[in-house]
């Protein structure tokens, strides 16, 4: 079976499809880097307001980190097109495997959230020979994701506490649900 056919069954980009393949190395091991190019007579989606217009030109390729196959890492290679949007302007068009100008894609820093649950964040960096900044922001925007989609109905009991986390006078405020069968972190300030 081919990588592209394996990369359509897990991980298919609409409008967009996967090229050439080739062997590079990255992060001093063999890596894959993948090719991806905008589907032919699909126009470019705007990163404002989502909608479909005309292409304006295109920036110069970048790389986007995917999850690793066989033990190669895996690059996405892609020149972002330009889109002239009647709302927006010129804009740099959306992607769907990252968000803003991340080079993770969302599922590979799925994945490292999750590893980052079982194993120190240095630890899941040295095994997926990625950095440990990249390991932060993918347990950064799980968080985040998390918070926005909490659930804080039928909440009885709460609970307050201050905690030094430097030293001197920085604290940390942390409220935490205290319902029978269920403890959980609520809301942190610094």
């Amino acid at each position: 079976m081919r990588v592209e056919t394996i990369l359509n069954r897990v991980q298919k980009q609409p409008g967009f499809v996967y090229g050439t393949i080739r062997c590079i190395q990255a992060h001093g091991a063999g890596a894959l880097e993948v090719e991806v190019r905008g589907r032919a007579g699909r126009r470019p989606t705007c990163s404002g307001c989502g909608q479909p217009g005309p292409g304006y030109d295109t920036l110069p390729p970048r790389q986007y980190e995917f999850v690793p196959l066989w033990g190669l890492a895996v690059f996405f290679s892609y020149a972002r097109r330009r889109v002239d949007c009647r709302t927006c302007g010129v804009r740099a068009e959306t992607v769907p495997w990252a968000e803003g100008k991340h080079h993770l894609t969302t599922t590979y820093a799925w994945f490292l959230a999750q590893w980052a649950k079982r194993l120190s964040w240095t630890e899941v960096a040295a095994v997926f020979r990625t950095t440990w900044e990249h390991v932060f922001a993918a347990v950064e925007m799980a968080v985040t994701w998390g918070q926005a989609h909490r659930d804080v109905t039928g909440i009885t009991a709460i609970g307050i506490d201050e905690i030094q986390w430097h030293r001197g006078h920085h604290y940390l405020t942390l409220v935490y649900q205290l319902d029978v069968g269920r403890k959980r972190l609520l809301r942190r300030w610094r």
